[in-house]
């Protein structure tokens, strides 16, 4: 996992005891000013709803991902496609890919699937594995906290692209590439959030109402389901809004390499990979796919950032002081921070 991500969702995870304590409608109200975060989440819902619909787009395109249409491309000229725009027209509503003659639309939103099954799978695993084993570290003695710490060190220095590609090149063609995927991604990048849980975890150790509870004999697991689960909301959720959009951008990378899904299944990153040989024939066919790519991991992107900043009040205080900005949610975020330190 790379260094800027675990920076990123280090100021979210600086204010994991007042994020609870501001409740979901104080957090709403500071995200909903945001107007970058806002459009980003436009946008993610938008390619969610897309994805959901796609055999209903395509069917009302009346196309499909794997029929092939030979009359729309020049066999003269190594398969171009015939017309401008890469054959743009009432039958095909973003043109046919160069050489087959598919429909890039229908392509381009069964694409959009692979892309977000992918990541959240992955990302849910990530935030499974990291959450556990870093309240095992953070719970356990000093012997399991020295293991668990230096195994997740291996997993978070290690290069995970690299070790993705070797195990993708060995396991069988007839394993689900899309489920492998997830597996791959999730299984070797659970490090960074591992790290940032422990660290919570042993910062919330030391408060009165966590040691009252284990002096009260709960059990370390009873102790973390109801004292520093719900503590671990605010980190937890801004670190897997981070881990979204870097899982898209590896599974794009993976297929643009031949190694992640595999033909007819279509993939943004798959297209991409394909597309390098057309980009001077047929620019669209390489324009579609990279804007999809671009703008889903901005996206993603842009609306992590708002998250950190609504769940850390510290971080939004200082956004409306730096902007000349006031609201009605100053006087009361001003009055808990005097209280908190009084």
């Amino acid at each position: 996992m790379t260094v800027e991500a675990l920076s990123a969702a280090g100021a979210g995870a600086d204010a994991v005891a007042s994020a609870p304590a501001s409740g979901a409608r104080q957090v709403w109200r500071r995200l909903r000013t945001q107007r970058a975060a806002l459009a980003g989440a436009a946008v993610i819902v938008l390619l969610v709803l897309v994805a959901a619909g796609a055999p209903l787009l395509a069917a009302l395109e009346g196309q499909d991902t794997t029929s092939y249409h030979a009359g729309l491309v020049d066999s003269a000229s190594g398969g171009v496609p015939l017309g401008s725009f890469g054959g743009v027209s009432g039958a095909h509503w973003l043109g046919v890919e160069p050489g087959t003659g598919r429909d890039l639309f229908a392509r381009l939103v069964y694409g959009s699937r692979i892309s977000l099954v992918v990541a959240l799978g992955a990302t849910v695993l990530q935030v499974i594995l990291g959450v556990v084993l870093g309240l095992a570290a953070g719970l356990g003695n000093r012997f399991a906290d020295s293991v668990l710490s230096r195994v997740t060190d291996i997993f978070v220095t290690m290069p995970a692209l690299v070790f993705a590609i070797a195990l993708l090149a060995v396991v069988p063609d007839g394993f689900p590439r899309p489920v492998l995927l997830m597996l791959v991604l999730g299984l070797l990048a659970w490090g960074g959030i591992a790290k940032i849980v422990r660290a919570q975890v042993l910062t919330l150790k030391s408060l009165d109402y966590v040691a009252a509870s284990r002096l009260g004999g709960s059990s370390p697991w009873r102790t973390a389901r109801r004292e520093l689960l719900p503590a671990l909301v605010a980190p937890v959720l801004t670190y897997a809004a981070i881990l979204l959009p870097s899982n898209i951008v590896s599974e794009a990378g993976l297929s643009f390499l031949g190694i992640g899904v595999t033909p007819p299944t279509p993939s943004w990153g798959q297209m991409l990979s394909s597309a390098s040989t057309w980009y001077q024939a047929d620019s669209a066919y390489v324009l579609l796919p990279a804007a999809l790519l671009f703008f889903t991991v901005l996206a993603f992107t842009v609306f992590a950032d708002g998250v950190r900043t609504a769940l850390d009040p510290r971080v939004a205080s200082r956004l409306r002081v730096g902007t000349g900005r006031g609201s009605s949610d100053d006087g009361f975020d001003a009055a808990a921070d005097k209280g908190s330190a009084a």
